[in-house]
């Protein structure tokens, strides 16, 4: 049997008194789409932050094609393929488009601050390379006008592509998306879905934290539910959409009481 692409075993986490992550077991298929969701608090951007070094849990394990993620730096989780946006823009607004998307190239650059400073055939073989892949993924995501252009100068939903574009050119397996489509109106949510969707074609899988519950419905293969760090459901949206413990987490009460 094939090891699922992402394992989390017993992940736990809890800051003082607080169980941000609570003995969490759940598997992201190559390939696939899940999202992570509850209500504020859950725990979810606390998974996240594990997954991408920031944090570390007390217990527990987080594989990525075999590998543990646990005990790694930042940098070296991006090298092994996981990529991520944030709910909150983080985006060198002061710098070109462009250089955004090729800054996420950048862990793939070996060499170092050595390389960099004498700029020999090694540095301009990876500075070409940082320009084709800018220039692929500006235009997968309807930005290669925009090239040229201060980051701080797009528009919002402009922002979040480019943010996703910079994610990407860093080659990942699994991309986490934290909320993309927060601050967006109908219009810019259906090109989010279809742009999630055209980035799976390509053989990524994607892990998403969102709270908008039509987006998730619409767009998630699976549905994690947390609430106070624990895992309360799992599975198809049909499934999740009914389910007494998710409707009790979200409302405050159970479906029927008044």
């Amino acid at each position: 049997m094939n090891k699922a692409l992402l394992e989390l075993t017993e992940l736990t986490l809890h800051f003082g008194g607080v169980r941000a992550v609570d003995k969490l077991t759940c598997n992201v298929e190559a390939r696939e789409i899940v999202a992570l969701i509850g209500p504020n608090g859950a725990g979810k951007t606390t998974v996240f932050n594990i997954l991408t070094g920031i944090y570390r849990p007390m217990a527990g394990d987080a594989c990525l094609a075999g590998s543990t993620l646990v005990g790694l730096k930042p940098n070296r989780i991006t090298r092994m393929g996981i990529g991520r946006t944030f709910q909150n823009l983080r985006l060198f607004q002061n710098m070109t488009v462009a250089e955004n998307v090729m800054l996420g190239f950048s862990c793939r650059m070996k060499g170092g601050l050595f390389t960099s400073i004498v700029r020999n055939g090694q540095f301009q073989k990876y500075e070409f390379a940082a320009v084709e892949k800018a220039a692929e993924w500006l235009d997968f995501m309807g930005l290669t006008l925009r090239a040229n252009e201060l980051a701080k100068n797009l528009p919002y939903g402009e922002q979040r592509r480019l943010e996703i574009a910079r994610a990407m050119a860093t080659d990942p397996k699994l991309l986490l998306l934290d909320e993309p489509t927060a601050g967006m109106n109908p219009t810019e949510t259906e090109a989010m879905i279809d742009l999630i969707r055209r980035i799976r074609e390509k053989g990524v899988a994607i892990l998403l934290i969102e709270h908008d519950m039509h987006f998730v419905m619409d767009i998630a293969e699976k549905i994690v539910v947390l609430d106070y760090g624990q895992k309360i459901a799992e599975g198809k949206p049909e499934e999740i959409q009914k389910n007494e413990r998710v409707i009790e987490a979200y409302l405050g009460k159970k479906k029927g009481n008044a």
